[in-house]
């Protein structure tokens, strides 16, 4: 099954979501209005569109995540090495840290990722 598309708006909404759940539908609508400045009728209906989306279900006023923020957010990585780079990941590699310096600490980590490729 392919990853929903999640718009950012939406995406704000996941990170409360998935920082919270289970949480009520009540209790969303105060968070949401807390963080993102949004109207109940807001809250309401993007846990409905999201639900519709399969990106998340809404039980008895208990909203969970179907999607996790890990697959929401390697889609997204995904579109825009695709759409920008021609689905290069080291075009996408190089012209990141061009622009950013990395610490040792992510150079090691992104080794780290490498070679658990390599071992497969």
């Amino acid at each position: 099954m392919d990853t929903p598309k999640v718009f950012e708006s939406e995406y704000r909404f996941c990170e409360i979501l998935w920082e919270n759940e289970p949480v009520t539908s009540r209790e969303l609508v105060r968070l949401c209005s807390e963080r993102l400045e949004w109207k109940k009728s807001t809250t309401y209906t993007v846990i409905r569109r999201l639900s519709e989306r399969g990106i998340l279900k809404s039980e008895n006023a208990v909203v969970t995540s179907l999607v996790s923020r890990e697959d929401i957010q390697s889609a997204e990585s995904a579109e825009v090495v695709e759409r920008t780079f021609s689905g290069s990941l080291p075009g996408f590699i190089a012209a990141f840290t061009r622009k950013k310096n990395l610490t040792r600490q992510e150079i090691d980590e992104i080794q780290k990722i490498i070679d658990s490729y390599r071992e497969e």
